[in-house]
């Protein structure tokens, strides 16, 4: 039971940090469906923002806004996921780009472009953007998901617990390393989206003015780089 002094601390750190909640959910609605209102990230994340601020320990090292983005993040994907907000059918193409990707990239040992893709899939060109927009979207399967809020939520779990299995550890840094090579081998652009969504934490209008296109061929880089990397991965057991 928290004292009265507890919950005022508590509330205090919660309103604070709601900006950050704000800023995390604006951010992350660059992957989401149309469907989906910003007003239901930022009630995610702010349950998340009040889990870190009843757990967090200043003793472990980590600034509370470092561990607070790490939960907030982490529970608008939980939402997200389970709100499965994509038809079968935007699952289906999924798999079915991936693998047109995976097909061309075998064939020709090199990135594949994106007529070639469509070609394969048997779609005009403006079909397939439609369809890697919306995979990606929906499935939040993304550079951030594979290590990013995942892996970043397992380090703050260790706050709780105390080991990690040496074969669970051992197949996470395998992952990883693997993850990083098909990262540093995508198409510069590809590369080039990733890094300033994710590092630089730009949103998709500023990496746009940067890179010279519009904000919906960023959306389209972003979704396919995370399809490429998705079909360069299968042999890790991809769970479609």
């Amino acid at each position: 039971m928290y004292g009265e002094a507890q919950a005022q601390a508590l509330a205090i750190r919660v309103e604070d940090h709601a900006p950050l909640v704000k800023r995390i959910a604006h951010h992350m609605m660059a992957r989401m469906p149309a469907s989906v209102q910003v007003e239901d990230l930022i009630q995610a994340g702010m349950v998340g923002l009040l889990e870190a601020a009843q757990k967090y320990d200043a003793e472990r090292g980590a600034s509370f806004e470092t561990y607070a983005g790490i939960r907030i993040r982490g529970a608008i994907v939980d939402e997200m996921r389970r709100g499965d907000w994509a038809p079968r059918s935007v699952h289906r193409n999924a798999r079915q780009v991936a693998a047109a990707i995976q097909a061309v990239e075998g064939r020709t040992g090199r990135d594949a472009g994106d007529q070639e893709v469509a070609d394969e899939l048997g779609v005009a060109l403006g079909d397939y953007h439609t369809m890697i927009q919306d995979a990606a979207s929906s499935r939040l399967f993304s550079y951030e998901e594979a290590f990013g809020d995942d892996d970043s939520r397992l380090v703050s779990e260790r706050v709780s617990l105390p080991f990690v299995g040496p074969l669970e550890g051992l197949q996470r840094e395998s992952l990883k390393r693997a993850l990083a090579q098909a990262i540093s081998q995508l198409p510069e652009r590809e590369r080039l989206v990733l890094a300033l969504y994710y590092d630089e934490e730009l949103n998709l209008k500023e990496i746009g003015e940067i890179i010279g296109v519009s904000e919906s061929r960023v959306s389209q880089l972003h979704s396919q780089a995370a399809l490429r990397l998705r079909a360069r991965l299968q042999a890790w057991g991809s769970d479609d």
